[in-house]
């Protein structure tokens, strides 16, 4: 008998329903690379038009989503993109702007809510005039990242958004923005996604997160802008080859799994409202708009990493922030059950460390990795 594993590491675990497993091995398809595969046309046609852009592409990874929008638009070496000192780009993606683009990353500090303050952002931008046209790199680009994932999983507004749009656009900048979990972020604001992305020159939706596709990211943008991106993905080495077998899970998750989002943010709420009982943890109830919950451990006896052993121990998985923060994420394969039975496991754990009856054990399966890659 296989006994369940409640894993709260992220939302980028979850396994293929039995409708994306169908779909699959349905799909019909051709070789995308010579631009015939009928599933990924079909499924980049759907996600251009809720996202009310022109046109779309499928990617293998958010990672390559991100790293060919910021190299569309920065197509000189030497270019410089601005984007918030913790956002997903700058920290989780192996600085691949720079190391393969030759992109420079001018950071703005981003605020507890992910934002990154206007007036910052313009002071950033670079002006060639006098010396600095000799000296200074040519800014391009700025970068949001919606929801915003370090920050817990906070949203930003549209009228945030469609601030930073006017200054790019007054500036003769681009727009991109990191929509990891923008659906999250929409169901949240009750903002439909294509306005939420309205003054954006180009978005990248990653499929595998909150939505719970297997695989894969899209990023969208103008026509011209998608064509240029496609030359970038090949580059890159993601042109794959029958690829309607992904996008075909793909369009399920997005059919099936959008109206799962506010539940999945109820359920962090109520993991969060639990959190807040335990007298060893602090936790911000109001930081907790979407399905990320972040708590900090206050009772110095007790640390992030063998906390979440503890847990592991009883088949809850969770992942560690600092050596004194954890992190937990819901998706839609987590049940209200679950929740109730996280929350009895960490009373046992802190209980457990606390009385010096812990016991600790090697266990493989990363769950104390300290990573927010994800």
């Amino acid at each position: 008998m296989v006994t369940k594993v409640v894993d709260l590491r992220s939302d980028t675990v979850t396994k293929p329903s039995e409708a994306m497993r169908a779909a699959m091995a349905a799909a019909e398809v051709d070789d995308d690379v010579l631009g015939a595969d009928p599933t990924a046309q079909r499924f980049e046609a759907e996600m251009a038009r809720i996202t009310g852009k022109e046109a779309a592409l499928f990617v293998p990874s958010g990672t390559m989503g991100n790293l060919v929008s910021v190299l569309t638009h920065c197509d000189a070496r030497g270019s410089e993109v601005i984007l918030g000192d913790s956002s997903h780009i700058h920290m989780c993606e192996n600085g691949g702007i720079s190391t393969i683009g030759g992109v420079h990353p001018r950071t703005v500090r981003n605020n507890p809510d992910g934002t990154m303050d206007v007036d910052m952002i313009v002071a950033a931008i670079r002006h060639h005039i006098g010396a600095g046209a000799l000296h200074y790199p040519t800014t391009r680009l700025i970068c949001l990242e919606n929801t915003h994932g370090r920050s817990g999983g906070k949203c930003l507004s549209v009228e945030y958004i469609d601030k930073v749009g006017e200054v790019a656009q007054s500036h003769g900048l681009k727009l991109h923005i990191d929509g990891a979990r923008i659906f999250n972020a929409s169901v949240a604001l009750g903002i439909p996604v294509d306005r939420l992305v309205r003054v954006a020159d180009s978005v990248s939706v990653c499929l595998s997160k909150g939505l719970g596709a297997p695989v894969g990211s899209v990023i969208v943008g103008s026509k011209a802008f998608i064509d240029k991106a496609r030359i970038l993905r090949k580059t890159l080495g993601g042109g794959m080859r029958q690829v309607g077998v992904l996008c075909a899970a793909a369009y399920v998750a997005v059919r099936d799994n959008v109206g799962k989002l506010a539940d999945d943010h109820r359920k962090a709420k109520v993991l969060a409202d639990g959190l807040k009982k335990i007298k060893q943890f602090t936790v911000d109830l109001t930081s907790v708009e979407t399905n990320m919950v972040f708590f900090d451990i206050a009772d110095p006896r007790i640390t992030s990493d063998k906390f979440c052993q503890l847990l592991e121990q009883r088949n809850v998985l969770a992942m560690p922030g600092s050596s004194k923060s954890v992190r937990l994420v819901i998706h839609y394969q987590i049940s209200d059950s679950d929740v109730q039975y996280t929350l009895t496991c960490i009373e046992k754990a802190v209980e457990e460390i606390l009385s010096g009856k812990a016991k600790f054990e090697h266990l493989t399966n990363s769950s104390t990795t300290n990573s927010y890659g994800h």
